[in-house]
């Protein structure tokens, strides 16, 4: 989609699916919106197919910037997980697009980095400008995927504490560049209500080691929704 809704993409904000289904890997994928969408219309979530009208999708951005713009930031595989191992065969491909659209900025959000390194491009280096890398981390179970990206070199590296399932206690952030904290979404969502204080001490954390901090939203059916939360912690809106 050339526009998005999700907030974390700022105001030019766009969506993109070289490839769509996934299997799921932690509590954070129970609900996953992907899921019920393809049963919606009739896919099984689980088979991993490469897109064929949004393959291409940046290249089209590029081509149409009157339509378009640029300096837009992409969430990459919003339907998938861009390091799943059944889209390899693909992902060459996708990362040549990529490469060829300096433009944009590339958000990769993955609940798998223990595939991220064996899966770069070549040239790959320090990071690509345009390649931002993060992981998922919904509780305490799950707080070793920061251990796992930030050893893979990147000009960005952010995490994303949606859902917040629960108190994540201590975290270590050195080498992490953004946060993104949400409560749970969608039909269950009061099946794990964040617990405010959840998302301070995530907050305060950030800010004492430097990290930028975007509060998505609180627990609700909608994403985006404002519930609970006071404007203190609402006004959050940072990137990196």
């Amino acid at each position: 989609m050339d526009k998005t809704r999700i907030s974390w993409t700022g105001p030019n904000g766009a969506t993109w699916n070289p490839w769509i289904g996934c299997q799921r890997v932690s509590e954070a994928c129970d609900d996953c919106y992907m899921f019920e969408g393809q049963r919606r219309n009739g896919q099984n979530p689980e088979i991993v197919r490469r897109t064929t009208t949004t393959f291409k999708d940046p290249l089209k951005w590029v081509r149409n910037p009157r339509r378009y713009g640029h300096h837009k930031k992409i969430f990459t595989c919003s339907y998938s997980d861009f390091f799943i191992t059944k889209a390899d065969e693909w992902r060459p491909e996708a990362w040549e697009i990529i490469r060829r659209t300096p433009q944009f900025t590339y958000l990769i959000l993955t609940h798998r980095p223990v595939l991220i390194p064996r899966r770069l491009p070549a040239g790959w280096g320090s990071g690509w400008p345009n390649c931002w890398l993060g992981v998922t981390v919904e509780s305490r179970r799950w707080l070793s995927r920061l251990d796992v990206l930030r050893r893979v070199p990147a000009v960005k590296h952010f995490v994303s504490f949606e859902p917040l399932l629960e108190d994540l206690g201590e975290i270590d952030l050195c080498g992490i560049d953004w946060a993104i904290i949400g409560g749970k979404s969608g039909k269950n969502w009061k099946q794990n209500i964040c617990d405010l204080s959840w998302i301070y001490r995530v907050i305060d954390q950030c800010r004492a080691q430097g990290v930028a901090v975007f509060v998505k939203q609180d627990s609700a059916y909608h994403d985006e929704q404002q519930g609970r939360l006071p404007d203190d912690i609402w006004r959050f809106k940072d990137f990196p």
